[in-house]
């Protein structure tokens, strides 16, 4: 791998493979404002990227320092190896995958006109007005101000004016948000994993058997609310699985370590050592983004099989030792 410590290019397009940058790559006057960057393979960029429109043609890829991209941040449908991007994302523009035989990784948030991914993790959030996820895994929310497509993905939550899913679509925070109904094709799941049992999954161990994942009834479970100011009446629909989680924290059941293992996705490079879980034999798993990303894809990919949590406790269960005394 070549080594450049500076970058200065003349040239409408920068094309970078085989090279680490030890710099960054930003522009330095107006005639490089629409320069475009190619990276064709094997590429390290230790510095943030500026680029009119950036294009990954070929993994493998590690831009460590914040990217922007003004009109496009494309990656080709043909791409194959490791593309990282290890601080946030933006584009004036669009943030496009169909690469379905790379291994795509955002460590943090993602902010553009419109996205959409296909077969990649992002430890953030998103945001843009229009959102369309296949077959992904978002630690964060999932924020489009017009509409948002989901097919077989799992994301923290979302909050969209339109929602549109298709297959299994996984929640792992308790609530989710859209203000005209979901629309769910035919034979499409909403699941909500809050109260599974991740953290055993992660190590291998057998689920709690007061765990598992919580199917939605979009109609059932829908809670509609009509927010109001002086010029402005909007309704809210919220698809939650709030009750269930307060009677299992009545319970007192474990925590699962749900908590602890999406935190640690979604700070990613910014921990400053690398935690991890111990299974019974002593041997540990570290907390990595790349670990955390293998095994929600294989919860999405149906390698890991959640259990369906049947959502029945004992009343009795939560007086406890007050009934005792009574």
């Amino acid at each position: 791998m070549k080594e450049l410590k500076e970058i200065r290019f003349n040239e409408t397009d920068i094309m970078l493979q085989d090279n680490l940058v030890r710099g960054s790559i930003l522009p330095e006057k107006i005639a490089e404002l629409n320069r475009n960057i190619i990276f064709k393979g094997n590429n390290v960029v230790e510095g943030p990227v500026y680029a009119y429109r950036l294009e990954v043609r070929e993994g493998d890829l590690d831009i460590q320092g914040s990217v922007f991209a003004q009109h496009e941040l494309y990656v080709n449908s043909d791409a194959k190896g490791k593309i990282e991007f290890k601080k946030c994302v933006g584009s004036a523009n669009s943030v496009v995958s169909r690469a379905s035989n790379c291994k795509l990784m955002f460590y943090s948030d993602i902010n553009a006109k419109s996205i959409s991914l296909n077969n990649a993790f992002v430890a953030g959030s998103l945001y843009a007005d229009d959102i369309v996820l296949e077959n992904c895994v978002v630690i964060g929310g999932v924020f489009a101000t017009q509409e948002l497509n989901l097919r077989n993905s799992i994301v923290g939550t979302f909050n969209a004016p339109i929602v549109k899913i298709s297959e299994i679509v996984n929640l792992l925070l308790p609530s989710a948000f859209s203000i005209e109904r979901i629309y769910s094709a035919a034979n499409s799941k909403l699941y909500n994993l809050s109260l599974a049992d991740l953290g055993s999954l992660y190590r291998g161990k057998p689920e709690a058997a007061d765990s598992g994942r919580i199917e939605i009834n979009l109609e059932a479970d829908e809670v509609k609310s009509k927010l109001v100011n002086k010029d402005v009446q909007k309704t809210l629909r919220s698809y939650t699985v709030v009750g269930k989680v307060l009677a299992a924290d009545l319970l007192d059941t474990d925590k699962f370590q749900n908590h602890f293992l999406l935190t640690a996705a979604s700070l990613g490079t910014q921990l400053l050592k690398t935690y991890d879980l111990e299974t019974d034999n002593g041997k540990s798993i570290p907390l990595t983004v790349e670990n955390i990303r293998n095994f929600f894809f294989q919860i999405l990919t149906g390698k890991i099989q959640v259990r369906d949590m049947d959502g029945k406790f004992d009343i009795s269960q939560i007086a406890g030792p007050w009934a005792e005394k009574s």
